[in-house]
């Protein structure tokens, strides 16, 4: 017999604020955490702006010794998940940390402690490395180190599927919850892509805008990376009753999907199809959905792609529909994205209002959709979807029902 399950813990360290409840005011203001790149030397590339954490300091969260063995994108993991874990108030028995899973989601892995090494290596013609580089590399240093630090024995690991990453894992940690593998979970992704080698990388894919992140607006010019992490505790209905604990909100479907089509040129047949895998995961009519947290890149190819297929899945629903990209605000976090927007989600359906698309200038006929512009929506929505479209033609959708006690 399947379980129902739930989430009640959130963590988040975003470009809006060092945690979920910044986090949220961020989205609810519609305050886009873009600014001028401050990790590296931003004179050295085409675009000048990115959603960088601002004014996370690693020395607050960990000690000199922990931080020896912790690259970037591993420390915000490990934070996100504190707050989710002191949140949600898991049971924290012997036992139950035996049933718990870890499921994180990263595309670079440690991109810091890399791009260190290769100056150290090519430019400084070193010719040894830090001892803990490929710990601190390892795209599953995060998981690792959170049922470490404590003690879940259950399923641990991570998911590199590009910007697809979080939703996979939280999906997959969805799965295994509801099944009985296991009675919790702790799962969604973190990123830090501001080095050196991977802005030039970016660069050269000719993706990232000049100014800012403008989805569906006919005038946008392209994503704006972001970095951070978030991180949610799932839990089987029954365990949460059971102890009284708070809940977010339900999550009742999850779709995958694969374009079969190209690396880096979107389908909207393989979205659609992830969209299709997780209503009938969820058993969801089309016409139950109220909102939309989309992929919402603000590329050229994206977001009319995205339109073609939420349109093909919903039919004349579409236009009833609100969609928005909360990417507007946090920016584009890579394999950390769709842990962020699930937050967003939840946190939306919990309050009543719904995210806006930030930065939206012009109507674009290609992206003909109700795309929450500029300010946030009271709104009392029942079910929405969360969208991640990865390179590589990786598609995974999550659906959520808000929780009515």
């Amino acid at each position: 017999m399947e379980r129902r399950v739930v989430v009640t813990g959130i963590g988040v360290v975003s470009a809006l604020g060092p945690d979920a409840s910044s986090f949220r005011r961020g989205l609810q203001a519609g305050r886009p955490g873009i600014a001028p790149i401050e990790r590296v030397d931003r004179s050295l590339f085409r675009f000048q702006h990115g959603a960088e954490a601002r004014g996370y300091d690693p020395e607050a969260h960990f000690s000199p010794k922990a931080l020896m063995a912790l690259d970037r994108f591993a420390q915000f993991a490990l934070v996100a998940t504190r707050e989710a874990l002191a949140d949600a108030g898991l049971p924290r028995t012997l036992e139950a940390k035996a049933r718990t899973a870890v499921v994180t989601g990263s595309s670079m892995g440690g991109q810091d402690t890399q791009d260190a090494g290769f100056a150290r290596l090519y430019r400084e013609g070193r010719r040894r490395l830090d001892p803990l580089s490929v710990p601190r590399t390892m795209a599953n240093a995060g998981a690792s180190h959170i049922s470490m630090a404590h003690g879940f024995g259950g399923p641990a690991y991570t998911v590199s599927s590009a910007c697809s990453s979080a939703n996979h894992a939280i999906g997959q940690a969805f799965w295994m919850v509801r099944s009985g593998l296991v009675d919790a979970a702790v799962a969604g992704g973190s990123e830090a892509p501001f080095s050196y080698g991977s802005l030039k990388a970016w660069e050269a894919l000719r993706v990232v805008s000049t100014d800012t992140c403008r989805p569906f607006s006919k005038d946008r010019s392209g994503m704006i990376l972001g970095e951070g992490g978030a991180m949610l505790v799932l839990e089987s209905l029954e365990q949460a009753a059971a102890r009284g604990a708070a809940v977010y909100g339900e999550i009742v479907g999850f779709g995958m999907s694969a374009d079969a089509h190209h690396l880096t040129q979107p389908s909207p047949d393989g979205a659609a199809a992830a969209i299709r895998a997780a209503l009938r995961d969820g058993g969801l009519a089309p016409e139950a959905v109220g909102y939309v947290n989309a992929h919402g890149t603000g590329t050229l190819a994206n977001d009319p792609m995205e339109t073609a297929a939420l349109r093909t899945v919903f039919g004349a629903h579409a236009g009833r529909l609100a969609v928005s990209s909360t990417k507007s605000m946090h920016g584009h976090a890579l394999g950390a994205a769709g842990a962020l927007e699930a937050a967003a989600t939840l946190l939306a359906l919990r309050h009543g209002w719904l995210p806006p698309t930030a930065n939206f200038t012009e109507p674009d006929p290609d992206c003909d959709l109700d795309v929450v512009p500029n300010a946030a929506r009271e709104a009392e929505v029942d079910v929405a979807i969360s969208n991640s479209f990865a390179f590589g033609g990786l598609n995974a959708v999550l659906a959520f029902r808000r929780w009515r006690a």
